[in-house]
Parts: C-alpha cells; sequence; structure tokens
C-alpha cells in the first residue's frame, strides 16, 4: 500500500520492540493492554506455527484492541507502491463495471443461532486473483470522494510468489466460517467469482448496502526487508464529495482498536515495527474503501509479504487460521460490545 497521499504523514522511524516499547504501546492503546501484555511475557516471536482451531475462533473474547497494515513495495522503508500494494485494492475505485456477477456480494449461508444472530458481517478479500489479466479496467480512474483513483491493483506477492490475492481470499474464507458459528450473517465482496474487481468505490458500496455491522478488508503489505509486523488502518474524518465518513469515525476506532488487540494475543506477533509509532493503528484520509463507506470499516494488513520472516508465516496455513482467528474475534467483541 502506498503511503503517500492527503492526511497522511510519513511513517516514523523504526523502534526496538523492547519491554520498554512495550509499556508504551500499552498506554498509546489502551484497549490492546491485555493482549500486548500476553505478548509480552510469552515474548510471542510470530514463528510459532501452532493453529487456532476454527470452532474456537470466534468465540467471543471480550474487548482486546488496535493495530494496522499496508502494502505494495516501496522505497527505504516506507510502504509499497500504489499497484502492488494499496488497502484500497489497487488503490483509485472501480465501479459497477468491474466485472461483477449479478450478486456483487458473496453471501454466506443462513445465518444460525449464536451471540451474532442478527448481525451482519462483510469481509473484503483484498484484490481479485484475476485483476493481472485485466490491468486496463482495473486501472480505470474511480471517484473516492477526496480525488480519484485506480479502480483495483493486482495486490503484492511474496518474493516466492505467494499472492496477496491468494492470501487475502483464503483469511476471508477462515474468518467466514469463524463468523457463521457465532450466528452471523457474513458477506464477501468478492469470492474469485469475477473476472476482476470489484473497484473500490463498489466494495465499499456492498458494505453499505449490506447495512453491515462491521466491514473488514483483509490484505498484507509489500514494504521493505526489515519492515515487519501487523498494522490496522481507521478512517480518517473526510466531508468532501461523496466521501462522509464523519459518523463513522468512532466506531470504526473501536473496531479497530478490538481487532488489533486480539491479533497480538491470538497470534502472538507484535504491530508494525514501521508504521503506527508501535501502536498498529494507521489512520488514512485517501483510501476509497474507508472514504466512501458508511459503516464502520477497517483495512487489516495482517504482515509484510516482502519480508521473509513475516512472509513464513503468511505462507503458513496454521498461522492464518489464527490470523482469521484474531481478527474474527475482534470483530465478536466489537459487536457485543
Amino acid at each position: 500500500m502506498s503511503y503517500t497521499g492527503p492526511g497522511f504523514e510519513p511513517p516514523p522511524a523504526r523502534r526496538s520492540r523492547s519491554r520498554l516499547l512495550t509499556v508504551a504501546l500499552a498506554a498509546l492503546v489502551p484497549g490492546a493492554l491485555l493482549g500486548w501484555a500476553v505478548y509480552a511475557i510469552v515474548g510471542g516471536s510470530g514463528d510459532d506455527k501452532g493453529g487456532g482451531s476454527a470452532a474456537a475462533g470466534a468465540s467471543g473474547s471480550a474487548g482486546s484492541s488496535a493495530s494496522a497494515s499496508s502494502r505494495a513495495p516501496s522505497s527505504a522503508g516506507g510502504s509499497a507502491s500504489g499497484e502492488s500494494g494499496d488497502p484500497d485494492g489497487g488503490k483509485p475505485g472501480g465501479s459497477a463495471t468491474s466485472g461483477s456477477p449479478s450478486d456483487p456480494a458473496s453471501s454466506s449461508a443462513p445465518a444460525g443461532s449464536g451471540p451474532l444472530k442478527g448481525k451482519v458481517v462483510v469481509i473484503d478479500p483484498g484484490h481479485n486473483p484475476g485483476n493481472f489479466r485485466h490491468t486496463a479496467e482495473i486501472n480505470r480512474q474511480v471517484d473516492i470522494g477526496t480525488n480519484s483513483k485506480e479502480c483495483d491493483t493486482t495486490g503484492t506477492s511474496t518474493n516466492d510468489g505467494y499472492a496477496e490475492a491468494k492470501f487475502t481470499l483464503d483469511v476471508a474464507h477462515r474468518m467466514r466460517a469463524l463468523l457463521e458459528e457465532q450466528g452471523a450473517a457474513v458477506k464477501l465482496t468478492q469470492d474469485a467469482d469475477r473476472p476482476f474487481g470489484p473497484c473500490i468505490d463498489e466494495r465499499a458500496e456492498i458494505g453499505n448496502k449490506a447495512k453491515a455491522d462491521a466491514v473488514v478488508s483483509i490484505h498484507a503489505d509489500g514494504s521493505g526487508v526489515g519492515n515487519r509486523g501487523f498494522h490496522v488502518i481507521l478512517p480518517g474524518s473526510v466531508h468532501s464529495g461523496a466521501a462522509d465518513t464523519r459518523a463513522i469515525v468512532g466506531p470504526s476506532r473501536e473496531l479497530g482498536e478490538r481487532i488489533a488487540g486480539n491479533f497480538v494475543r491470538v497470534t502472538g506477533n507484535a504491530p508494525s515495527n514501521y508504521v503506527g509509532d508501535g501502536t498498529g493503528l494507521v489512520t488514512r484520509k485517501d483510501l476509497g474503501g474507508l472514504n466512501l463507506s458508511t459503516v464502520p470499516k477497517v483495512f487489516v494488513e495482517c504482515g509484510n509479504m516482502r519480508d521473509s520472516k513475516d512472509a513464513a508465516l503468511l505462507t503458513s496455513g496454521a498461522w492464518r487460521q489464527k490470523a482469521a482467528q484474531g481478527i474474527s474475534e475482534g470483530i465478536v467483541s466489537f459487536l457485543r460490545g
């Protein structure tokens, strides 16, 4: 994801993950105190491949919090370039003509009983495995309120070729199973069931039309070697053109904090060491998927595909299960209050 754009400050210098930072993090992100404390105690290296079980996954852990993430490779420790990692998907957004099927969202099975019965969750798997075949279509500019951006991007990949679009779909499927077990009605913005896209404006519209109680867009970053960890991207306050995020800034932050805290607790991985000042939370005003949302929404950058240590986690099915569980438990915590 690109870290240039309106309302976004350049990432701070990298910081060491010492126990002092752990204390600072707890102070910065109160909601994530418990999860981060657990990380400090167990010394979670993130290299543990043990998987979380799907049944336990979204059992509804109470309020943990905080984190964020990025994408597309970039220079000198920054984060990825627009095409390969913008959380918006290829950033500058797309629209309904982006190869969408008759039903733009992939719906879950009928919701059952459980603590989330009656709740609607939309999962947005970043990018699309077929985007690389439709460069003209995904490069089309769409309006995101503050400016225009590409419909979507191809996303990034590990150095060994494991595609971000494959990663995001895998995690989305795991999350869907976990959340359905809790009784939620789950919709995916795409399930590799369309040629490309959807564009970033359509992705936002899917969540809006579903009147989702929470929307989470799944990504993995494409930053420089040595940049590690996850982060959660929160919407900034935007009121321009078709974008008006003022009503969702507060609830989206709470959603992001709970996801971040649970992500740390379940995976044992620390927040990003290259953005978010150690909190794992980043606020942006240049992403169409957030700017055009009218319901609580965040992006989760689960790790950096261009760093070999993070890549080893992202390519592990056991670790992806834990990532899905951490994100899902954050959603459950948010929806149950």
